[in-house]
């Protein structure tokens, strides 16, 4: 039995090529799989699930013959994408997850994670993450029109692509303590996240035991990096 994992492809009608690449993942790669495990920021930005253009339907409709071809799909929200909700959950069979989901995986207790939670050293985002998340600001936002929401959400990238350059890169990075923290309330030694768009392997002791931190990659136009678990075995690889 085969589980994948995949993270921050910013899908949007800028980025066909990766778009295009992501659709023949799922029909080519994940659906050998058992399950497919989207970690967040699937879209560079989800305005609501009312929100028909293209290339969304491809993407929903490709998703739900996955779904019913055996592959089981989940998928946790990103800081792009955590308006998507039930409707778009129906219409492509995949499981909504929380920020935080447990599984046994490889020999471990592992903990999945879309990855912003852990950056706890930028407090300005996490600040605004709470903001933003809050009921009264998703009803007000989910109110306005379609064409109000695409202008909000580009004015809210732009304004975060230019704090984030501003920052220090180990700020806007995961902290060592937050990560250890979730893992030891998780009861969990091994971290699958991304977010950070730094794939890597990070292995540290955690209470005595062995601890391991895997972080996706962001897709590329013409490369997409995923992880495999099959039985104890765990690699990373590159669809192109």
């Amino acid at each position: 039995m085969e589980y994948l994992f995949i993270s921050d492809l910013h899908l949007s009608p800028e980025r066909p090529d990766t778009t295009r690449l992501f659709l023949r993942f799922l029909r080519e790669r994940a659906a050998q799989a058992a399950s497919l495990f989207i970690l967040g920021d699937l879209f560079d930005a989800w305005v609501g699930d009312d929100d028909k253009r293209p290339p969304i339907p491809e993407i929903v409709a490709a998703m739900k013959h996955l779904s019913t071809s055996g592959c089981q799909l989940f998928f946790i929200s990103g800081n792009r994408d955590f308006l998507i909700g039930d409707a778009f959950a129906r219409a492509t069979g995949c499981s909504l997850l929380p920020d935080t989901h447990v599984l046994p995986l490889a020999g471990f207790r592992a903990l999945l994670m879309h990855g912003d939670l852990l950056c706890s050293d930028d407090r300005d985002y996490q600040a605004w993450r709470l903001r933003l998340r809050h009921p009264d600001f998703i009803g007000e936002f989910l109110s306005k029109t379609i064409a109000e929401r695409i202008a909000i959400a580009a004015d809210y990238r732009k304004r975060s692509g230019e704090a984030v350059s501003l920052k220090a890169a180990d700020i806007v990075d995961a902290n060592q303590a937050t990560v250890e923290a979730y893992l030891r309330d998780a009861g969990a030694g091994l971290l699958i996240h991304g977010h950070t768009h730094r794939p890597a392997n990070h292995r540290f002791e955690l209470d005595g035991a062995g601890a391991l931190r895997l972080v996706l990659p962001e897709w590329q136009d013409h490369a997409g990096g995923y992880l495999s678990v099959r039985g104890d075995a765990i690699g990373r690889y590159v669809f192109v």
